[in-house]
C-alpha cells in the first residue's frame, strides 16, 4: 500500500502533495488522532531465557520485536491494515489512486502535468482518507509510528547515533 515514489512537487496551495505522501502522514484533513494510551508489557512476559544483562544484541532485539507485537499499537495497525486489506472500497479506491498518482508522475516527468492534475489527484486521496476504515488505518499508524519513535529514542540514548534512524545507513545529511 505504499504511496512514495521519487518526486518533489509541492502545490502552489500549501497543502500537502499526495505524490509525496505516504499513508503516515495522518489525514488529508490534517486532522490529528489521537494516540491511545500505552499498555506496559514486562520484558520477563515474553523470553524468561534472554537476560537482558548477557543477552546478546540479536537476542534482546528477537525479544524487543515479539514486546513490540504485542502492544496495543501494533495490535490495532495489525487490524487495522487487514480491515483495509479486505475492504473492497478502500481497495477499489486505493487502486484508483495509485493509477492516478502513476499517470501524474509520469505526466510531471515529461513536462505535461498541470496543478488541476495535481488538485484531482489530491482530491482523490482526500476521498480515499475519508473512508471510516482508512481513517482507523491512518490513526493506527500514527499511534505505532509514535510508539516506534519512542522506543527509538530509548535506545538511541545510551547511543551516540540515532538507533532507528542511522544505525542501518551511512553517510546520511
Amino acid at each position: 500500500m505504499s504511496t512514495d515514489p521519487d518526486v518533489d512537487a509541492r502545490p502552489d496551495d500549501g497543502a500537502t502533495d499526495p505524490v509525496d505522501a505516504e499513508y503516515d502522514d495522518g489525514a488529508a484533513d490534517g486532522s490529528d488522532h489521537p494516540v491511545p494510551e500505552a499498555a506496559e508489557v514486562e520484558f520477563s512476559e515474553v523470553d524468561a531465557d534472554v537476560d537482558p544483562k548477557t543477552a546478546d544484541p540479536e537476542s534482546l532485539g528477537r525479544a524487543l520485536g515479539e514486546v513490540i507485537a504485542r502492544t496495543p499499537e501494533y495490535e490495532a495497525f495489525e487490524a487495522a491494515t487487514e480491515a483495509v486489506e479486505t475492504d473492497e472500497e478502500a481497495q477499489e479506491r486505493i487502486a484508483d489512486f495509485e493509477r492516478q498518482r502513476s499517470e501524474f508522475v509520469m505526466a510531471r516527468q515529461t513536462g505535461q502535468a498541470t496543478q488541476e492534475d495535481l488538485r484531482d489527484l489530491q482530491a482523490t486521496q482526500r476521498d480515499l482518507h475519508s473512508l471510516p476504515v482508512m481513517e482507523e488505518y491512518l490513526a493506527a499508524q500514527e499511534a505505532l509510528q509514535s510508539r516506534l519513535e519512542g522506543i527509538n529514542e530509548a535506545i538511541s540514548a545510551p547511543l551516540s547515533v540515532d538507533f532507528g534512524g542511522e544505525a542501518g545507513g551511512c553517510c546520511q545529511d
